[in-house]
């Protein structure tokens, strides 16, 4: 199993970059880099509620569960 996270999908469909919202909900741009990426294998609840407060959406609008 595995979890899939549709960040740039959303950030595509709110039109903003990468360095903008990390500047907006106070993480690094690298950091973002790797959840856009695929590759976190952790994200804490507070920067997740900040993903969706800046991207008004819910936590199942960038978290996806595949099977393998």
């Amino acid at each position: 199993m595995e979890i899939l996270v549709n960040l740039d999908v959303m950030m595509a469909r709110r039109k903003i970059s990468s360095g903008e919202l990390a500047e907006r909900i106070g993480i690094t741009p690298a950091n973002l880099s790797i959840l856009k990426t695929n590759k976190a294998k952790a994200i804490r609840f507070s920067t997740l509620a900040a993903l969706c407060r800046e991207l008004q959406c819910q936590p199942g609008d960038l978290l996806e569960f595949k099977e393998e």
